[in-house]
């Protein structure tokens, strides 16, 4: 009796956890998450102009720094910082007076020569003399040339002048100061032309051509768009990245660009191509394809109505400030979600409030801090 009472209160028991588990599972079967609130836009299609887009730096055409050929001390200084010169101009004069004088003493030599050579000319012809020593007044003769020529030489070199002309920067150098072989002076830089280098990837390098059209903008000339020209592709890819360094020439005839600029180029590549324009938050980004979800009217399993979201993948060609072009996935006139797309799966119940809506300026402008 006792083993029958335990049994009968057992299976009572696992009788009514059972009703309870069974009403549970049916009540969460029933239940039905709350829609995710997210904004959406209607997809548009627009003309993009067919450009690549790349983060460039200035170079001059022409840009050295100004050394001393020979060492020695800073006797005179005839340009100030920041000044224009043109190719010739004397830069700095070093002392040139041990040399001034080594020359004097060797014209001088020369001049001896020059003249015992023509004393034995007349020797040797009449036989006074033997032609050998005739051959070695001559070649004491061009020995002493050969010196004078070396001293002004050196005294020339002595002279720093511009080897092209240009716009100088700081002054690194002070009178009286003793300059080594090599040391440095000042900097200068052609500006007129200057070059803008940049790369693009391997995979459109193929539409950079020679000639083409390239227009830059900077941060600190608001407003302002350059026009330049590609002049040169380089030959060779960088293994580490797969790009290929391009360069454009702009005339810079105001002086605007200066060398280690940061610009933002865009390379004319040919006709413009139809896309459907999208904020860039729209886009769920993936390995295995990029996609965006679409608001669609679906049915849940009762065949009740409701608003959701389907899952759609995409094709990108190219983005423009805070917008990605779609060339194939999506229609015109869809309703596509822009924000919350990772709290998003395919079938899911969403509400659209656009009251706050995400960035799609094709070219936005930082804010002021």
């Amino acid at each position: 009796m006792m083993l029958a009472m335990a049994a009968l209160a057992v299976g009572s028991l696992g009788f009514v956890k059972y009703r309870q588990i069974d009403a549970a599972i049916k009540g969460s079967a029933a239940f039905q998450p709350p829609p995710e609130a997210v904004t959406t836009i209607v997809a548009r299609q627009e003309q993009w102009p067919a450009a690549l887009n790349a983060i460039g730096s200035v170079a001059a055409a022409q840009g050295v720094t100004v050394a001393a050929d020979l060492p020695g001390l800073v006797d005179k200084i005839h340009f100030e910082s920041g000044q224009a010169v043109h190719a010739g101009d004397v830069l700095i004069e070093l002392d040139t007076r041990q040399e001034k004088a080594q020359l004097a003493a060797a014209e001088a030599q020369r001049n001896l020569g020059r003249l015992n050579y023509e004393r034995l000319h007349g020797l040797v012809q009449d036989g006074v003399i033997s032609q050998a020593e005739y051959d070695q007044a001559d070649a004491e003769r061009s020995s002493s040339e050969a010196r004078a020529q070396e001293i002004r030489a050196t005294i020339a070199r002595k002279t720093i002048r511009a080897p092209f002309s240009g716009t100088l920067g700081i002054r690194q150098v002070n009178l009286g100061q003793y300059l080594a072989a090599g040391a440095p002076i000042v900097p200068l830089q052609s500006l007129h032309p200057v070059y803008v280098n940049f790369a693009v990837p391997q995979e459109t390098a193929r539409q950079a051509r020679v000639g083409s059209k390239v227009r830059i903008t900077a941060d600190d000339l608001p407003g302002v768009v350059l026009e330049g020209r590609l002049t040169a592709i380089d030959s060779v890819l960088d293994e580490r990245t797969r790009n290929v360094q391009v360069q454009a020439t702009f005339t810079n005839t105001d002086g605007r660009l200066h060398p280690g600029m940061f610009v933002k180029s865009e390379l004319a590549t040919g006709a413009a191509r139809s896309v459907l324009t999208l904020p860039s938050s729209a886009i769920s980004y993936a390995p295995y394809g990029d996609s965006v979800f679409v608001i669609t009217d679906l049915k849940d399993p009762s065949g009740r109505v409701y608003r959701g979201v389907r899952q759609q993948f995409v094709k990108l060609q190219g983005t423009r400030g805070d917008q990605a072009g779609i060339v194939s996935g999506i229609n015109p006139g869809d309703e596509i979600v822009t924000s919350a797309t990772f709290k998003l799966r395919n079938g899911a119940a969403v509400q659209v409030n656009n009251k706050v809506q995400p960035g799609n300026n094709p070219a936005p402008k930082p804010e002021e801090n």
